[in-house]
């Protein structure tokens, strides 16, 4: 039977490659996976540090276990050209440093000790994808995600492609199609047995085929009292299928779930309803790490971004991500547009067929996600190339014919080869360029972008982000204003009924190339901070949820009459999802609805305060003197929630907040940790940007520096597990709070 276990402990890294790393094995400086070359600073460094080549080397052991079968090493992810050796002997090279290779060890293992050496070369090869022009994001050289050691049988199952038929009949149905792997190529005869199982774990339908090395397909029919996959249950089932032959047996099992997904030219359908689509791209970028977070990183941003941003889309922007990522977007139901990599450059005929193995590969790998409704075949922002886009598509459909394809442009009237018309539409401040003459327009109408003569399936892949930058800490006014960009688009969105929906860039700040972003190698493009804490236009995308879900109510406004340029917070921006708000300042009290005269097709258009409604008197009182703010929020009349802001803001408290008080140990486990200076009522200091020290005792270590700086007064640091169990205390220390200890446990 299969054997697949982690390979991530015990690496030796070195900085540099040469002849002498294949004959000498020097375990002093040991990491573990995910790793990431450099550790990088916060911002203003030189991106070039990590641009050259690196060396991982192991020693695998031989175990009797490996007699008679196969052995290799698969690794997740490497950045970017890699190369692995046995015992100095060339295995295998792989030139894509966003999916999984596997490293074939079979027949050249040796008794004894054996040397496993992986070249890393993190230079940017204008020969592979994304190089060879400039890309607005860094691609940090390590093997950043996990290494396995796989052993199966002589005969195996290679991958799995689950197809569902029939979802929106009472009876059901699913085929299999199972790719075996014979790399010694003798004949056989053997029997594959699928089982499909519920959410419980029970068994529900089987299905049986004979095979004599050829790939067979399973097929399940008549299946009732299925659930389907949606984004509010989320329900998946599980195939698991057995491999029985002379050589021995095998198994491999997928989880994928019963839906159907549809772009038309009058919106998006999901399980045959509409659902108008609200979304953030995403970088798999994380601060000083790069690329090198581990499985609870990554299952937290997508966490983030269902359950505290309320979006319902992420686009893997501009790359495939993590496999945790994707599985828990599976589990929690938030949809997926992947995409290829690359960003705006096509290469050479030899690049573009490295690209489209790339399709390839990234379809091969994740077409049994049902989170994922869409394929993107095109470089983004790139230039029209019939034959190059040709082919991606063609590929993409062979591959897989139960998704759309489509190509993010920026560019009008660009050539539709895809399903699709995925376009990144940056109207919206445009008017403000030199000699661009043109009103405030949140979107143009889809013909006017395509340049047809008809309607097609149409999707916002990108918007706002660079043509309105905002740092957590910028004034008030600028924040505003970012908010409003946000909520113009999707408004606009929402109100078009031949748009599927809105991805905003983007989901949080990101480092980048010193071409791009605010010259410290940080774009602060994001909604969310680099450490994913919101900036006031988080909360457009949070507030269009159902209040069943959560009650979202929060003004736009730091609560200072001197700090915009007029003076006041009048217009003031509330964000929620309440039917009413309730303003008390001193004696003035108003209760206001929503902004629908603004804002009237979002699902929860923001309560906005302006001089529409007060009184000449009424407006005179806020300048006699500056009161605290008292907000309640109504819902069918009756106090839902209440907020309130102080006219006098006083430090009083350091909060420490982890993710999760527990770690894996084996795991190399990671939690986000956010440090915030809160005033008596409980608000974020936005001026406060002192320095917090952190002490760790115990399994642990801090990712990243030990001394980090409120900004906008907050900060964050993600802690990591050592390798062993026990408890954990992180102890933050500051000159205007008492210190504070956080307990955190390895397990």
């Amino acid at each position: 039977m299969r054997s697949v276990v982690s390979f991530n402990e015990s690496w030796s890294f070195h900085e540099g490659f040469g002849q002498r790393l294949l004959d000498a094995f020097d375990g002093t400086r040991s990491v573990s996976l995910p790793h990431t070359a450099v550790e990088l600073p916060f911002n203003y460094f030189d991106e070039t540090l990590y641009q050259r080549a690196f060396t991982y080397q192991k020693i695998l052991r031989w175990l009797p276990e490996f007699e008679g079968r196969e052995v290799s090493i698969v690794f997740d992810g490497a950045m970017a050209d890699s190369v692995v050796y046995l015992n100095g002997e060339q295995i295998v090279a792989h030139k894509d440093g966003y999916t999984p290779f596997e490293a074939r060890l079979t027949g050249k293992l040796l008794p004894g000790d054996n040397l496993i050496t992986v070249k890393i070369d993190g230079s940017e090869n204008p020969a592979i994808p994304p190089f060879g022009g400039r890309i607005d994001y860094l691609t940090y050289a390590g093997i950043y995600r996990d290494a396995w050691l796989k052993v199966t049988g002589a005969v195996s199952i290679s991958n799995i492609k689950i197809e569902t038929a029939n979802v929106l009949s009472d009876a059901k149905s699913v085929s299999v199609r199972c790719h075996l792997a014979n790399p010694q190529s003798s004949g056989f005869i053997g029997t594959v047995t699928g089982s499909l199982k519920d959410s419980s774990g029970t068994v529900i339908a089987t299905a049986t085929a004979d095979t004599t090395g050829e790939d067979v397909t399973l097929s399940f029919e008549d299946l009732t009292d299925i659930l389907l996959w949606d984004i509010s249950s989320p329900t998946l089932y599980e195939i698991v299928v057995d491999l029985k032959t002379s050589h021995g047996s095998d198994r491999l099992s997928s989880h994928f779930g019963f839906r159907t997904a549809e772009f038309t030219p009058e919106g998006f359908l999901l399980n045959g309803a509409p659902l108008k689509l609200r979304g953030l791209n995403r970088h798999q970028s994380f601060p000083y790490v790069g690329y090198a977070a581990g499985r609870s990183a990554q299952e937290r941003d997508a966490d983030i971004m269902k359950s505290v941003l309320k979006c319902n889309i992420v686009r893997t922007s501009h790359y495939p991500q993590s496999k945790w990522f994707l599985d828990q977007c599976d589990r929690i139901g938030l949809l997926v547009f992947e995409e290829i990599h690359g960003w705006q450059h096509i290469g050479d005929l030899e690049w573009q067929k490295e690209s489209i193995e790339n399709v390839r590969r990234m379809i091969e790998r994740d077409w049994n996600h049902p989170s994922i409704v869409i394929w993107g075949v095109r470089i983004n922002e790139s230039l029209d190339s019939h034959d190059f886009y040709t082919e991606t598509n063609r590929l993409a459909r062979e591959l897989d014919p139960t998704r759309q394809t489509g190509g993010v442009r920026y560019l009008t009237d660009s050539e539709l080869l895809e399903d699709v018309y995925t376009m990144n539409d940056f109207i919206l401040g445009n008017e403000e360029l030199p000699g661009a003459n043109r009103p405030r327009t949140a979107l143009r109408r889809q013909q006017e972008n395509t340049g047809l003569d008809r309607k097609v399936p149409y999707l916002i892949t990108e918007f706002n982000g660079h043509m309105h930058p905002t740092k957590i800490y910028d004034q008030e006014a600028r924040q505003v204003e970012h908010v409003r960009r946000h909520l113009e688009v999707l408004n606009a969105a929402y109100g078009d009924p031949d748009i599927s929906g809105a991805i905003g860039w983007c989901m949080f700040d990101y480092n980048t190339h010193k071409d791009f972003g605010s010259g410290d190698r940080i774009c602060y493009h994001g909604v969310l901070d680099m450490f994913r804490e919101p900036k006031f236009a988080a909360y457009v995308y949070s507030s269009q949820c159902d209040p069943s879900d959560e009650i979202i109510m929060k003004p736009v406004t730091f609560w200072a009459r001197g700090e915009r340029n007029i003076g006041g917070v009048l217009p003031l921006i509330i964000l929620t999802n309440c039917d009413e708000v309730e303003l008390k300042y001193g004696s003035l009290i108003k209760r206001i609805g929503p902004d629908r005269e603004n804002y009237p097709h979002l699902p929860h258009p923001p309560v906005v305060l302006d001089h529409r409604h007060f009184t000449a008197d009424e407006l005179g009182t806020w300048g006699l003197e500056w009161l605290d703010g008292e907000f309640t929020g109504y819902i069918d009349g009756q106090p839902v929630a209440r907020l309130r802001l102080a006219a006098d803001p006083l430090p009083m408290t350091l909060e420490v907040v982890a993710d999760s008080t527990s770690l894996k140990a084996r795991e190399r486990d990671t939690t986000r940790v956010v440090i915030r200076a809160l005033d008596q009522y409980g608000q974020r200091l936005p001026f406060l940007h002192d320095n917090v020290a952190l002490h760790v005792d115990g399994p642990a270590r801090i990712v990243g520096r030990s001394i980090v700086p409120l900004q906008g007064g907050t900060a964050g640091f993600w802690l990591e597990a050592t390798g062993l169990t026990g408890s954990i205390t992180v102890e933050a220390i500051t000159s205007r709070f008492s210190p504070v200890t956080l307990h955190v446990t390895a397990v």
